[in-house]
């Protein structure tokens, strides 16, 4: 289990136990929110780093835009930044647009 993998975890556990304790709504709705939008990043970022594995090119594009070698912290800072940069709009929409985003094209851009 990678450190960001740990982050969902904990993540997942205080949504869990805020949810039995009858926490906050509005707080339980924030950190679901936040926890969607971690698993979409990580998902992509994950299955990127694998298909960078076999595929020069997308490693090469990850050096060229000064992310440094491929290491699955680099790619995922690649793909926290893409996604940051996404188009604002309701959170379906954002994590949508984060599923649905080609970061491998992206790289090699």
């Amino acid at each position: 289990m990678d450190d960001y993998q740990k982050e969902i975890a904990d993540l997942e556990r205080q949504v869990e136990q805020l949810v039995e304790a009858e926490g906050d709504a509005r707080t339980i709705a924030e950190l679901s929110m936040q926890l969607e939008i971690l698993k979409a990043i990580y998902l992509r970022a994950a299955d990127l780093f694998n298909r960078g594995r076999v595929d020069e090119g997308l490693r090469y594009g990850l050096r060229i835009q000064g992310y440094g070698d491929w290491s699955l912290d680099n790619v995922y800072a690649f793909v926290y930044e893409r996604s940051v940069e996404l188009e604002d709009g309701p959170h379906s929409a954002f994590v949508g647009g984060i599923k649905n985003a080609d970061f491998a094209l992206m790289l090699n851009s």
